[in-house]
């Protein structure tokens, strides 16, 4: 025991141990942070038993080392996972945070700018779908279609009239999730994306047939932010407000096809000459291929790829099940026929002239309508045959390179019209605008006026040379027959007799007599007149000829019969009988037993019809053989024929009674087929006048002098004098 320290004595603490009542505060390896708890406390002052039992657990220790090594390696890998997995755990958790933070700012985004572009858009309850264009459909006096005419060109048809595999053509190819989706499609959407991304280009669309149709009905074709988020907006009203069926209508009825068709009908009759409730498969694949790129897959100008196109619409098609594989592989061994003649067929020429002339019938056009007219298909294609042919195989040989046709029946009502050789290369229509000096064509209504002043057919006057002031006509043969009667002049076509009546008449008289016959261009009042120097068209022309057709009556030439509107309404009729008695009983039967010796006799007897039938008409060759012309007439129909060029180039001497009195002949052959026989107003059997008229006093009549030269009447003899010369020549 210590001995006891001094009362009053202060004992200092000590950290080195040394000293009585000393205190450790020196920390041990249980102290530290980094100690194991576990780990027992040294003593300072180790006793032999604690060494003897370190060295039993090292023994212990080396005998069972791996054991305790294994379990180590467990606890420190547990450790380490625990610690990863809260790691990710944390970063998934904040991942999906921000995911929908950033996702809640990014939709609030994306319906501020939908907002902002959608309120650009007229009020919702403005929105209605837009009437769609009329169309005119222009059918042939039996009922059978020649076109049709206005901003689409073809029919609205309803989605129950069409094959089922002509919708379904396309949702194979432009939309497969039509049916499902609601205006968008995610999923095609997305796969565009994709696709565009990873190609480094835009190689597909997104847009669904709805929202084409948004873009087609409301919007305008460009490219931007705004139009595109209107037109989901106003798909997705579509998609509010009409059905599948009803929507899938709309785009097949207004959706463009190339080469101005919009609407399947359009389309189908542009390059197939059918509607589209006839289509085939192979025809469906076509137009469901157009939808990509009209123009590039077009089967009129590129057929190769537009097949190509056309086969992967049908690989599409065998894949949702619309067709067998048997069906698809039957269509890709027939593919189809494009109809290249629709654009260049003559019938458009007729189809032009109803635009032109429609609106003076029933004003603005705001509803589909029908247009019957008087025209004959068969009767068109017997003459735009007649014309191809002729001046395809006298092309070269006459250096003609144009013509045109118009046929009349006895009412005026315009039977056929060529106004060209191809529609396609030349929309000009010259039966209708081309003005063209008529030759001798025009001399009928100088021979009419005599018979008015008192002559006969059988009144003779001289061919022989002659001068008018400082004109001198001469004939086209060069030959002179000297006295002839005005049957044989004008069968003959003889210039010096055509002017020297004309002189005796006078060209105030001639213009007059055209004009009530129904030549409506201006003439020059000169005696050049009578020869056929001022222009004039086929059409009023022929019309003009038709009076000797008919017994006498005057025609207004018309092609437009009915207007109504799909439903049956009628907008216009045809009422009328044009412009009454122009020609005299009589005169009708002289003139026409002189027009007949023409084809008999005279300058057309290419023109003979192979019937037999009784006709009659007149040659005409203009001057430097620009224009040639045949125009003639049974008691059914009138028909003129025109040959020349578009320049006014002079021919290779074609005259009237050469090709265009053969193509006269073609056509009106073929015209008569099944008519019955007519005799020509005013002519018997025997071809003799059947009833004569009551004569008048004859006008006195010129002479020729010994040199040859023309010797007008007297003044005061009421038909020359040298103040009836001047006006005659100079239009006075």
């Amino acid at each position: 025991m210590a001995s006891k320290r001094k009362r009053g004595q202060k004992i200092e603490p000590s950290f080195d141990g040394s000293g009585k009542g000393a205190l450790n505060l020196r920390p041990t390896a249980r102290d530290r942070a980094t100690s194991d708890p576990k780990t027992p406390k040294k003593s300072a002052n180790k006793s032999p038993k604690s060494a003897k039992s370190k060295r039993t657990a090292t023994s212990a220790k080396g005998r069972g080392g791996a054991k305790g090594r294994s379990g180590a390696n467990r606890r420190q890998k547990k450790k380490t996972s625990q610690r990863s997995s809260g790691f990710f755990g944390k970063l998934i958790r904040k991942s999906v945070y921000w995911g929908a933070v950033l996702g809640i700012w990014a939709g609030i985004f994306v319906v501020g700018l939908v907002g902002y572009y959608a309120a650009y858009l007229p009020p919702k309850s403005e929105w209605a779908v837009p009437d769609r264009p009329p169309n005119i459909k222009i059918v042939s006096a039996s009922g059978e279609l020649i076109g049709n005419r206005g901003d689409t060109g073809g029919e609205a048809v309803r989605l129950e009239q069409l094959p089922p595999y002509l919708p379904n053509a396309v949702i194979a190819i432009e939309d497969r999730r039509f049916r499902s989706h609601f205006g968008l499609d995610p999923v095609g959407l997305a796969r565009a994306l994709y696709t565009n991304l990873t190609s480094g280009r835009l190689v597909q669309g997104g847009s669904t047939l709805t929202q084409q149709l948004a873009k087609n009905l409301f919007l305008e074709p460009d490219r931007t932010l705004k139009r595109k988020i209107q037109e989901l907006v106003l798909a997705f009203w579509l998609e509010a407000e009409f059905s599948k069926d009803e929507i899938m209508e709309m785009y097949l009825n207004r959706v463009y096809l190339g080469a101005g068709a919009y609407g399947v009908d359009a389309a189908s009759r542009r390059y197939f000459g059918k509607s589209a409730r006839l289509v085939t498969v192979s025809e469906a694949a076509i137009l469901a291929g157009l939808l990509k790129a009209p123009s590039r897959f077009s089967p009129a100008r590129n057929p190769d790829l537009a097949e190509e196109r056309a086969q992967l619409v049908l690989a599409a098609m065998s894949q949702e099940g619309y067709v067998t594989p048997s069906e698809a592989q039957t269509a890709i061994a027939s593919p189809a026929t494009v109809v290249t003649r629709h654009t260049t067929a003559a019938k458009n020429y007729a189809a032009d002239w109803v635009m032109d002339v429609l609106p003076k019938y029933i004003g603005a056009i705001d509803t589909d309508i029908i247009v019957d007219t008087t025209i004959d298909l068969n009767l068109q294609k017997a003459a735009e045959t007649a014309l191809r042919n002729g001046i395809a195989t006298n092309r070269e040989k006459l250096g003609v390179s144009q013509g045109a046709i118009v046929t009349l029946d006895t009412a005026g009502a315009v039977k056929a019209l060529v106004g060209g050789v191809d529609y396609g290369r030349s929309q000009f229509n010259r039966a209708i605008q081309a003005k063209r000096q008529p030759g001798s064509a025009f001399k009928p209504f100088v021979y009419l006026t005599a018979l008015e002043h008192g002559m006969t057919p059988q009144t003779v006057r001289q061919d022989r040379p002659v001068k008018f002031g400082n004109w001198s006509p001469k004939n086209y043969t060069k030959e002179y027959y000297g006295d002839v009667s005005l049957t044989r002049a004008l069968a003959l076509s003889l210039n010096t007799v055509a002017a020297r009546l004309a002189y005796e008449v006078g060209t105030d008289s001639v213009i007059e007599t055209a004009k009530r016959l129904g030549v409506n261009s201006e003439m020059t009042r000169n005696l050049s007149l009578s020869l056929g120097t001022s222009e004039v068209t086929p059409l009023e022309i022929a019309s003009a000829y038709v009076p000797f057709s008919n017994g006498g009556y005057g025609v207004i030439p018309h092609v437009i019969r009915q207007i109504r509107t799909i439903d049956g309404k009628v907008l216009y009729a045809r009422t009328g009988d044009g412009r009454g008695r122009v020609i005299s009983r009589e005169h009708v039967g002289q003139m026409n037993v002189m027009m007949s010796q023409t084809l008999t006799t005279g300058t057309a007897q290419k023109a003979k019809l192979a019937s037999g039938r009784a006709a009659g008409g007149k040659t005409g060759t203009s001057q430097n053989f620009r224009d040639a012309w045949f125009i003639g007439y049974t008691g059914n129909l009138t028909t003129a024929v025109w040959l020349g060029n578009d320049d006014n180039s002079p021919t290779k001497k074609a005259t009237g009674g050469s090709l265009p009195a053969e193509i006269w002949r073609e056509t009106m052959d073929r015209a008569h087929e099944g008519l019955p026989v007519a005799d020509l107003p005013g002519v018997g059997s025997t071809g003799m006048v059947v009833a004569t008229p009551k004569p008048r006093a004859p006008r006195p009549t010129a002479s020729v002098g010994a040199r040859g030269d023309w010797v007008p009447p007297q003044a005061g003899d009421g038909s020359g004098g040298p103040m009836n010369l001047f006006k005659s020549l100079f239009g006075g």
